[in-house]
């Protein structure tokens, strides 16, 4: 009797141990998914920024077009801005006007590379960039030079092999993230005859260190030409360099010699393959493909041509329709994919282009994979880097990492806590450069003019507004105040951050304009400063303002410009410092001092 009631209480015990385990899991099942969600809101929100800037940038490219037409002066003054705007012209050129007055002098401590090339430079680089040494322009040049050569000898798709016991890596976009690099070097093994690589694009921009990774990419591509492959992405432009960050990267790294590496760079980014056919199975591309690939053509154009494959992003909707978020390339369905891959026999299309949080991710069936290798891309924590290993009749392996030690010891939440506040950060900024535009909006909506709207008001007035297809009433929750009845104060949308005023008496629709259009105004100003000398006259500034005003829409008075310009001109010399003038368009945030972590994101 005794030992029955003990084991009674026993089995009640056990009972409750296991109710209480399994409520404990289904608790942090849901807090993993809840988190996982918040994590996916925040990529959501930056890739959609990044899609948009992506757009912008597009614009700009057709507006210096439109200027060449418009700004009778520069075509009458400045030759050279001309060339440099329609595509540098370089062949008359040779490698002596470029080299024969630069000197390695004794007391240079970096790396010297010997030509030709062999495996030991690539060690000597790797090892001289892990201790943050900068390569001499002399040897940069050199590698640029080579490179364009080999280049030129290249049809614009290369085809290479595999087998069971000879697998070929394929790595997506780096941006920069030398770290990344070192890491997949250390993990998979230097290239090789034995370990070829194919690398998919986007080398540069955004990153701090995207010199560093062309000149190991180059030099290993120099080593070993028949087993590492370059292909060509949308970041390897010089006008997306101006706005990306790799033009300033170099002219930091390289004041006296910056300009003419920059020059050769935009040649060599001309002769960048177009892609990479495996086995003749696997077509690997930096963007994708659309309805009207023709591979057959694509062996033949000119690869400066070339827009669909580096933009191109795949979808599940069917068909092949305009990309709308980026402005450029296009979407294409499973349907596309078949369609492309059946007429030229190949099996798989391997692309990068995106960044995904695991990354990589497998689409349409299995036959369209993204690898994408800068890992923390957006935010620290934000995303994972991937590489993919194939060969001959066997699946593909995919390997994945992350490059932050910090993050790593770091709980979930507070991961996702982090990069949650960055995105939102971000979007706040996009949300004060549109003030205006947004309250007049919500207006319209308040009927009753009570300073409320519902959630589907608000949420329809942000996304006519400022059209980055996010999922606004999930968010909204962070973005603005809701009282008791579920109606959202939308002036509140703009309670802790606001734009700082370099002159008080500016209207606040110019002092968002330009705070909105900084990065093109910048890049527009740096291409018209022919001298470097960070100055342009009142007369440029008034000039290149209206052409500007008028290809972009922008309905702002000039008077209004006039008087702002005049008060920035501090000397009073009749020019302004440009870089000085859009440095004092910022935003602040109202707990900026409180919360030190809560870092803007550039």
């Amino acid at each position: 009797m005794g030992c029955g009631t003990s084991s009674s209480v026993k089995d009640k015990k056990s009972e409750t141990a296991l109710k209480a385990a399994l409520v404990i899991q289904n608790w942090y099942r849901g807090r993993s998914a809840q988190l996982k969600t918040r994590q996916r809101y925040a990529l959501t929100i930056f890739q959609s920024i990044e899609y948009a800037d992506e757009q912008g940038q597009l614009q700009l490219s057709n507006f210096f077009s439109f200027m060449l037409e418009n700004y009778t002066r520069v075509l009458e003054e400045d030759s050279e801005l001309v060339t440099h705007l329609l595509g540098s012209n370089i062949q008359d050129k040779d490698r002596r006007d470029y080299l024969g007055l630069i000197d390695v002098p004794d007391s240079y401590c970096g790396p010297r590379l010997q030509f030709p090339l062999t495996f030991t430079d690539i060690d000597l680089l790797i090892e001289a960039f892990k201790q943050q040494q900068i390569l001499h322009a002399y040897y940069v040049l050199e590698v640029l030079f080579e490179t364009k050569k080999l280049l030129q000898r290249m049809p614009n798709f290369t085809h290479t092999k595999t087998s069971p016991s000879k697998e070929i890596t394929i790595c997506g976009d780096l941006h920069g993230k030398l770290d990344d690099l070192f890491l997949i070097y250390s993990k998979n093994g230097l290239p090789s005859v034995s370990n070829p690589y194919v690398f998919n694009g986007d080398f540069v921009d955004r990153g701090k260190n995207s010199m560093e990774i062309l000149m190991i990419l180059f030099v290993s591509f120099l080593v070993y030409p028949n087993d590492l492959h370059l292909n060509r992405g949308n970041h390897e432009d010089f006008m997306m360099n101006k706005r990306y960050g790799f033009t300033k990267e170099v002219l930091n790294k390289y004041k006296l010699h910056g300009k003419k590496i920059l020059q050769i760079l935009e040649d060599v980014y001309t002769w960048l393959p177009i892609g990479t056919i495996i086995d003749n199975e696997i077509l690997v591309v930096h963007g994708g493909i659309s309805e009207s690939t023709d591979l057959n053509l694509l062996h033949r154009i000119e690869r400066n041509k070339v827009i669909d494959i580096l933009w191109s992003d795949p979808r599940g909707k069917r068909g092949c329709y305009p990309n709308t978020s980026r402005g450029g390339g296009c979407y294409f369905g499973p349907d596309i994919t078949s369609r492309i891959l059946n007429k030229y026999r190949l099996k798989m299309l391997i692309r990068s282009h995106e960044c995904k949080p695991e990354g990589y991710e497998i689409c349409h069936d299995g036959k369209v994979i993204t690898v994408f290798s800068a890992s923390n891309y957006y935010e620290e924590g934000s995303n994972r880097g991937a590489y993919i290993r194939v060969s001959s009749g066997t699946p593909p392996r995919f390997f994945q990492y992350q490059m932050t030690s910090a993050t790593c010891l770091r709980p979930l939440y507070q991961r996702v806590n982090a990069v949650e506040s960055s995105a939102i950060r971000m979007l706040k900024e996009r949300m004060i450069s549109r003030k205006t535009d947004l309250i007049r909006a919500f207006q319209l909506q308040d009927c009753s003019k009570s300073g409320k709207l519902s959630v589907g008001q608000w949420a329809f007035s942000m996304e006519n507004v400022l059209g980055l297809s996010l999922p606004w009433r999930s968010l909204s929750s962070r973005l603005v105040t809701t009282d008791k009845d579920g109606n959202i104060d939308y002036m509140s949308s703009f309670q802790d951050i606001h734009i700082q005023k370099p002159v008080k008496e500016v209207q606040p629709t110019l002092i968002e304009t330009v705070y909105r259009y900084r990065s093109d105004l910048q890049i527009i100003f740096n291409v018209i400063d022919s001298d470097h000398s960070g100055l342009i006259s009142m007369e440029e500034f008034r000039s290149m303002w209206k052409l500007f005003t008028s290809y972009y829409s922008v309905c702002i008075d000039d008077s209004q410009l006039d008087e702002l310009a005049e008060r920035m001109d501090l000397n009073k010399d009749g020019s302004i410092d440009f870089n000085e003038f859009l440095k004092a368009f910022y935003v602040v945030h109202k707990f900026d001092k409180l919360n030190k972590s809560d870092t803007t994101v550039a």
